[in-house]
């Protein structure tokens, strides 16, 4: 295996909870991804004055660019680093994809939070889903950028080193976890973290720990925000209580973030 991450980005991970990846895919990938995003925005790129709302959520998209741009052998050289060889899944698609527009309306969904990645006892209902210690269903969260984000153009704002943080906050709840609601109320003990924003050109992607805090913010620069943020979904589920060997980085930051 060739390996995409240096000793620095790996204790990187481990210690801040993410690495970014410039250059993860092609540009002219975003490029073409971008044109088949603006159709379905029903907005024109030349025409501001479409831009009525500050957030259009559009659905999974699995069209060639989009499976061209999370298969790059950077990229899964990358996942076997951080997850382990055979132990995530292949994507054919990336998800959904928030479209941020520069607009005065707040967008309601800037609040911090951990992606939660499994059911609870209602299954429809989003709120109730959960996550646990053992990050069951989500090995890592991503963002893939489809247009250059700068500090103005709503980045993804990330709490330095939160993951360890969560996994301290997990461990009393066992396999059952928190849903993301009752998580996110528990989050003040991130509070002090350094914060970093995704910024990037197109085609950077930042790799992210599962437990890694962060947050939506309004959009105050002049172009729209492409980005997707899909989930690199589990082949096998993590195992913390192993003989200590062959421990992936996810688990390895898990496991120092329940002892501090």
């Amino acid at each position: 295996m060739t390996a995409a991450l240096n000793s620095v980005q790996i204790q990187k991970f481990i210690e801040e909870g993410y690495v970014m990846l410039t250059d993860a895919f092609p540009k002219e990938l975003a490029e073409e991804g971008r044109r088949l995003l603006w159709n379905d925005t029903g907005c024109s790129p030349d025409e501001p004055a479409t831009w009525t709302k500050p957030v259009i959520r559009l659905g999974d998209y699995a069209q060639e660019p989009f499976r061209k741009a999370v298969n790059t052998p950077l990229l899964h050289a990358a996942f076997d680093q951080l997850v382990g060889e055979g132990k995530w899944l292949p994507r054919n698609s990336l998800g959904t994809f928030p479209v941020r527009f520069p607009c005065p309306d707040e967008p309601g969904d800037t609040g911090w939070h951990v992606d939660a990645s499994f059911p609870g006892e209602e299954p429809d209902n989003f709120l109730g889903w959960r996550v646990n210690v053992n990050s069951k269903g989500r090995t890592l969260l991503m963002l893939f950028l489809f247009s250059d984000v700068g500090e103005k153009d709503a980045p993804t704002r990330i709490r330095v080193g939160s993951h360890l943080d969560v996994a301290k906050l997990l461990e009393p709840a066992g396999e059952a976890g928190m849903s993301c609601m009752e998580l996110a109320q528990k989050l003040d003990v991130t509070a002090a973290r350094r914060e970093v924003l995704a910024t990037g050109k197109a085609g950077t992607v930042y790799l992210c720990h599962p437990f890694l805090v962060h947050a939506a913010q309004p959009h105050c620069g002049t172009a729209p925000r492409f980005m997707a943020q899909p989930p690199l979904l589990p082949a096998t589920e993590f195992s913390l209580h192993r003989p200590n060997v062959g421990y992936s980085l996810v688990e390895i930051a898990i496991r120092r973030g329940k002892q501090v």
